[in-house]
């Protein structure tokens, strides 16, 4: 079994080191867009190019088959069930985390309110409310404003200092919602939040909900692939107590954009919520297993094919091969880490121990690197950020995203989830940052 990255060396030599990614990108597609295959890509979660994937899209692609009929690979997610802690349960692909954390929601206000969908807002017997970490995905914003609850009643609950959820928080703000007359009921954990990459606590989070009778959910979009490897799993202990879980293997997994599935603890609840029974698509007498036809638990009809590619890889890694797939990136983030440490005077962390792969740091350039620490010197580090991300654009040698976070100014977060990505890309990267950012 061979590393994605070990694969990859072939194409290196033709990108690396004599051509930059501005060069690869003229070469290889419109100037205008950017090859987020390139090992110096760093600025997405979904980064790299995984060949066994590709061929799995350009074969779907080729068929241009719709999966609102027949299933073609629920063998795969229920692999994905098991490892989850799932005993049964249910699972479907949707069209990105964002829509998966819809689905959840969806199915845990029918699991309250079975009646509302029929009756709508008459069969709630008050105001709905969820709960979410302050750091969570945008979605769970989303998903209230498109459920009609409000983006009100989804209630954000303060973090750690390392950007996870603080369960007594929650606890309080959900007693607090009772006392208004409000009616909680679901409370969305992340697992592997979007900038800085942190964990909440699972296990003291499903204590909150089993207390009060909520819907568990874990959007572990981001951080899913943790439970791969022996190494990392850890980080999301007692997943299993959860009633949902969003995953996206495009992310860590490395699968091509998009797969994204979200999983379900009891079965049956997906096809209850969701079922419309259209008998010119969902008829019952054909001659195989209707149960295969998974688009009546859909809120879509069409449906591009995003299983097959997923499939094809797992069938050519096997779960050592995504174990060691995993591991890797883990080993590439500590290298980032522990080659930044060595120095201070250009490198200040946000996240010096990051849980995921997300390592969140200011670039000092020359002229700061003697001046006292306080507010004055982090506007000024906040303001320097985005012209260095300009410089980077210009050069064409590396790209890493940056953005603000609650009291913080702009800082970069620089994502490793390619398995192309070496240590001397590290090293450039490193490199790199000084060439362009030391005049500043």
């Amino acid at each position: 079994m061979r590393l994605e990255s070990e694969i990859y060396d072939a194409d290196r030599a033709q990108m690396l080191p004599d051509k930059s990614l501005s060069q690869v990108i003229s070469a290889h597609s419109n100037p205008a867009s950017f090859l987020t295959g390139h090992p110096r890509f760093m600025n997405q979660l979904s980064c790299g190019m995984e060949v066994v994937s590709l061929a799995g899209e350009w074969l779907t692609a080729a068929a241009n088959t719709n999966m609102f009929t027949f299933e073609i690979a629920p063998v795969t997610m229920r692999h994905m069930r098991e490892i989850i802690g799932y005993k049964q349960g249910d699972s479907i692909l949707a069209p990105g985390g964002s829509i998966s954390n819809l689905y959840a929601a969806l199915v845990a206000r029918h699991k309250m309110f079975p009646e509302y969908k029929k009756k709508g807002l008459r069969a709630l017997p008050g105001e709905l409310c969820m709960f979410t970490s302050l750091h969570s995905h945008y979605s769970m914003m989303g998903t209230a404003a498109a459920m009609g609850l409000g983006t009100d009643n989804c209630i954000e609950v303060p973090v750690d200092e390392k950007g996870r959820m603080i369960p007594a928080e929650l606890d309080r703000l959900v007693q607090e919602s009772k006392a208004k007359g409000k009616i909680p009921f679901l409370v969305c954990a992340t697992a592997g939040t979007t900038v800085m990459g942190a964990f909440d606590p699972l296990h003291a989070i499903a204590d909150v909900c089993e207390k009060h009778k909520l819907w568990f959910h874990v959007d572990a979009a981001w951080g899913g692939g943790v439970l791969l490897s022996k190494n990392q799993r850890h980080k999301m202990a007692g997943v299993e107590r959860s009633d949902s879980l969003t995953w996206n293997p495009h992310k860590l997994m490395g699968v091509l954009l998009q797969c994204s599935t979200v999983h379900f603890k009891e079965d049956g609840l997906l096809i209850s919520c969701n079922q419309m029974c259209a008998d010119y698509l969902f008829q019952q007498d054909k001659p195989y297993d209707v149960n295969y036809d998974t688009g009546d638990k859909v809120i879509q009809c069409g449906r591009h094919n995003d299983i097959f590619k997923l499939w094809l890889m797992w069938r050519s890694k096997g779960d050592e091969g995504f174990e060691k797939h995993i591991d890797h990136l883990f080993e590439m983030t500590e290298y980032l880490v522990r080659r930044m440490k060595q120095h201070p005077d250009k490198f200040e962390f946000l996240n010096d121990e990051p849980e995921c792969t997300n390592v969140c740091f200011w670039y000092v350039p020359h002229r700061l690197r003697s001046m006292k620490p306080g507010p004055e010197r982090h506007k000024l580090l906040g303001e320097i950020q985005p012209i260095l991300k300009g410089r980077m654009m210009t050069a064409g040698t590396l790209m890493i995203g940056y953005q603000p976070l609650d009291h913080h100014p702009n800082f970069f977060r620089n994502i490793i989830s390619s398995q192309a990505v070496r240590r001397e890309d590290i090293d450039f990267m490193l490199e790199e940052l000084d060439r362009l950012g030391y005049d500043l």
